[in-house]
């Protein structure tokens, strides 16, 4: 058997058609473009190869969704909400006048970040009406525009930005500025978050904080005080419009310094306004009635010129030192501090201190580019401080002369001397009760009794010597000897005390416990010395100064330290204090401080080598220090005043009080004249005179108008009136409490002396002149008269008298029981 016939099937004729070839028209046999696969399909052949099929496109319709939306998801979870950048978050600190008028802003960014709640609704409508209506009823992200900006970034037709709020906000607080697809995959992906976690108004919020509104200003605050002066709280729908036009170009729309951006400007602010009437925030009738509200012209930055940096320096260590907010924490910014500082005042101090001393200073004169002015203006009622001086430029002169401390104090510090004796109930060293009548010597040079400690003789200005002396009269005069021995019958600890009970800190550097502290060897800053001049004003009642009226942070108060008055000196030492002072400002040394117009009491001092003269003062409801210095400006070495501004000396009754007396009836100016409300330990003898020590001749010792001749004090009488020719002068008798009065004989050559009249006499009128105290004879000249007051009418006319014959007599300590007045008691 063949291998065929073993396998059973016959061979297969190539020749011979097969049925299904042979079933095939001979014209269709050679076309292969009919061809199927092996389930029947028709082969795609020719262009239609390249079109793919509704099965792949399905397919790929799906894969790409599968795509897309993996990609969403890794998107969204792999791309978190950043912490804010840096510049986003930065702010100014805002420091404002009591009546909310700003003083000056600090910072890099002009920024006040604000609560949505302050900001006025019509305002709020505006910018959704400018920027995305929608902003409330839709998501946070609009995809259309989204690829709108891409694409337009990548083919170079112009940076596009996200067009939803939610989407600018992302740019301006979360990410950058940059023009990127990157950044606007980001800003995608955070924004559908943000929509997510965090709530429209917050959103809206912080984008009304971070967008920038040109002129500097980021934020709607910022650009409220920019374009109108105000706070965003005051803003009316009109003026929100327009700002809300700015966002879109600041530049292309700000019309004050390019009017020729007002038609453009124009139909923004229409476009604003329309769309507010289509979202029926407005009505018709409202639309019409408002006009394009026109910005006020752009100022420069400020900064801190002028007083301005002294009282952001004030300011910032006043919150500091009471532990309100530290020096770090205030750096972040984002603060508003409202002062207690009163505009007019402070304009009053300025205008003062031009007119007084920046005025009368000569480039040209070496002495005058040293002189440096300081000064403080506290309401002793409260203890604010409404004005401050501290220099003539802080971009100049960088250290406030209101607060530092370099300075001695001088004779300012003598009624702190006096209010501790009074307090303590000191007595002097032969154990008479200190009061303003109490007699001392003013000898220049005396040595101080009482002192256990290194020998101290402080000479007077001038070295001028003044005899026995009340307590008053060494005050208006400023004497160093009298309040030296005062200091040592105190005791200088107690001294000490009292001045920083009445507001002087304790850590003032040379505030030390000895006789010197008197002269005020101590350096005390203006400030620190109107604190303690304000608790002698306020009767003795001290509560510590404050410069800040309220601090906020987005919104949020913070809380100040309580403002409690409480005594520190009894009310009778504050009150005779003041009466003391009073009469500085009528008649002693600073007599210049009267021009004021109103009631008033006050102190000089000039510091060692006339290198810082004072005057502190203080009228029933303002108290006021004033100091002019002296300061090399390129070594910053203190230097004496000698010669500024033209003047020989710069005393504490020159300049600072004419500073004084200048501001203070601006200050007050249109407020009622109030008088002292006193309380005295002791009324002060109103007898006194003041006087010139260097009179009649000699300058070291004392002379009083009325008292020429005298033999000691004023108990003795004056002289009579000359009125004729008179015999040779002897030396007169002192004049004692005698008897009664009685008539003088013949005038036969007595005694006559030749001072004026005094205000009080005593005693028998003598032969030939009047009963008066011993003193040179002189030639008679007239017939000899009564005392003033209480002598009957004098003799006849004496005699030719010859050639004066008659030698000084010394004064005498006053007998213990004579008044101030001279009058026996």
């Amino acid at each position: 058997m063949s291998d065929d016939s073993q396998q059973g099937w016959t061979p297969r004729d190539a020749t011979v058609p097969t049925p299904a070839t042979a079933a095939v028209p001979a014209s269709a046999a050679p076309a292969d473009e009919g061809r199927k696969d092996g389930k029947g399909r028709r082969n795609r052949t020719g262009w239609r190869r390249v079109i793919p099929t509704w099965r792949m496109t399905l397919g790929a319709a799906l894969i790409g969704a599968l795509v897309l939306i993996g990609g969403f998801l890794a998107g969204y979870l792999l791309v978190d909400i950043p912490p804010a950048n840096a510049s986003a978050i930065a702010q100014s600190n805002v420091y404002l006048y009591k009546d909310g008028t700003p003083i000056a802003r600090d910072g890099e960014v002009n920024r006040e970040n604000v609560s949505l709640s302050r900001i006025p609704l019509g305002v709020q409508r505006a910018v959704l009406a400018a920027e995305d209506r929608d902003f409330y009823s839709k998501p946070a992200i609009d995809p259309q525009a989204m690829l709108r900006g891409a694409w337009n970034t990548v083919t170079g037709k112009g940076k596009q930005s996200g067009s939803t709020i939610t989407q600018q906000y992302v740019k301006n607080y979360y990410l950058g500025q940059e023009q990127t697809l990157t950044r606007k995959v980001k800003e995608f992906f955070i924004a559908v978050k943000l929509g997510r976690e965090v709530s429209k108004s917050r959103i809206l919020e912080g984008y009304l904080n971070t967008s920038y509104f040109g002129r500097n200003a980021y934020g709607i605050q910022a650009a409220a005080q920019a374009y109108y002066g105000k706070d965003v709280t005051d803003l009316d729908t009109a003026e929100g419009a327009y700002l809300a036009s700015l966002l879109k170009a600041p530049g292309a729309y700000d019309v004050a310094g390019h009017p020729d951006n007002r038609d453009a400007a124009q139909g923004r602010f229409t476009y604003v306004l329309d769309g507010m009437v289509k979202e029926r925030w407005l009505t018709p009738a409202e639309r019409a009635a408002m006009e394009f509200p026109a910005p006020r012209p752009a100022k420069a930055a400020g900064g801190l010129s002028g007083q301005r940096g002294y009282i952001v320096q004030a300011v910032e260590e006043y919150l500091a030192a009471n532990g309100i907010v530290d020096g770090d924490t205030l750096a972040a910014g984002g603060y508003r501090i409202t002062t207690t500082l009163e505009p007019a005042k402070q304009d009053a101090f300025t205008e003062a201190v031009d007119e007084e001393v920046t005025s009368q200073l000569d480039a040209t004169r070496k002495v005058d580019r040293n002189v440096r002015v300081g000064g403080v203006s506290i309401d002793p009622a409260t203890g604010k401080v409404l004005a401050m001086y501290g220099g003539v430029d802080y971009t100049r002169q960088y250290v406030n002369n209101a607060t530092r401390r370099d300075y001695q104090v001088g004779s300012s510090f003598k009624p702190f001397v006096f209010t501790s004796a009074l307090e303590h109930g000191s007595t002097t060293q032969d154990g008479s009760p200190i009061t303003p009548n109490t007699v001392y010597d003013g000898t220049t040079e005396r040595r101080v009794q009482g002192w256990s400690g290194a020998p101290y003789a402080p000479a007077n200005e001038d070295d001028v010597s003044y005899g026995p002396i009340s307590v008053s009269r060494a005050t208006d005069e400023s004497v160093n000897a009298v309040y030296a021995q005062m200091a040592v019958d105190v005791g200088p600890g107690k001294v000490r005390q009292t001045a920083v009970a009445l507001g002087l800190p304790a850590k003032t550097p040379d505030l030390t416990a000895s006789p010197s502290i008197a002269l005020g060897t101590a350096t005390a800053s203006v400030l620190d010395m109107a604190q303690a001049y304000a608790t002698l004003a306020n009767h003795g009642r001290h509560g510590t100064y404050t410069l800040v009226e309220q601090v906020t942070r987005n919104g949020t108060e913070i809380a100040l330290p309580a403002q409690r008055m409480r005594r520190v000196v009894s009310r009778e030492a504050a009150d005779t204090t003041t009466a003391v002072l009073r009469s500085v400002v009528d008649g002693g040394t600073g007599a210049a401080a009267s021009a004021v117009g109103r009631p008033a009491a006050g102190k000089t001092g000039t510091a060692e080598e006339d290198r810082a003269a004072w005057f502190a003062g203080y009228t029933p409801d303002l108290v006021t220090v004033v100091a002019v210095m002296g300061q090399n400006p390129a070594t910053g070495a203190q230097t004496p005043l000698y010669g500024a501004m033209g003047l020989a000396r710069v005393n504490g009754g020159g300049a600072p009080a004419e500073i004084w007396a200048r501001y203070t009836a601006a200050a007050l100016k249109g407020s009622p004249v109030k008088d002292f409300d006193l309380s005295v330990v002791e009324d002060i003898d109103e007898g006194r005179f003041p006087f010139d020590p260097r009179e009649n001749g000699d300058p070291t010792r004392p002379q009083d108008r009325g008292d020429s001749g005298r033999t000691g004090g004023r108990s003795e009488g004056g002289t009579g009136e000359p009125q004729g020719p008179g015999g040779q002068g002897g030396p007169g008798g002192p004049q004692g409490p005698g008897p009664a009065p009685t008539v003088g004989g013949p005038g036969t050559g007595g005694p006559v002396t030749t001072a004026p009249t005094a205000t009080v006499s005593g005693g028998t009128g003598g032969t030939g002149g009047t009963g008066g105290t011993g003193g040179t004879g002189g030639t008679g000249s007239g017939a000899g008269t009564a005392g003033t007051v209480q002598g009957t009418p004098g003799g006849t006319t004496g005699s030719p008298g010859g050639a004066p014959s008659g030698t000084p007599v010394p004064a005498a300590t006053p007998p213990p029981s004579a008044s101030a007045t001279g009058v026996p008691q």
